[in-house]
């Protein structure tokens, strides 16, 4: 998606990206099978809680995340 969203106000970024439309793959939405796992290209998240799934660098759990600063990202699914 190219066009610019903004962070709505949720419990983590997988709701905001949800309440605009955006569907994700998931499966627990807690963090612990990594079914979110989504590539951030550019800024920063902070976890509400530490994931248990497995995360390369450079790639996100937006299940247990917030951003702290404007994203990019390349959304699968």
């Amino acid at each position: 998606m190219k066009e610019p969203l903004a962070f709505h106000f949720a419990n983590n970024l997988l709701e905001s990206l949800e309440a605009q439309g955006v569907q994700l793959p998931y499966q627990c939405r807690e963090g612990y099978c990594g079914g979110c796992r989504t590539d951030l290209i550019e800024g920063e998240v902070a976890y509400l809680q530490e994931p248990m799934a497995w995360i390369n660098e450079g790639e996100i759990l937006p299940c247990c995340c917030v951003p702290k600063t404007p994203l990019k990202l390349k959304l699968k699914g």
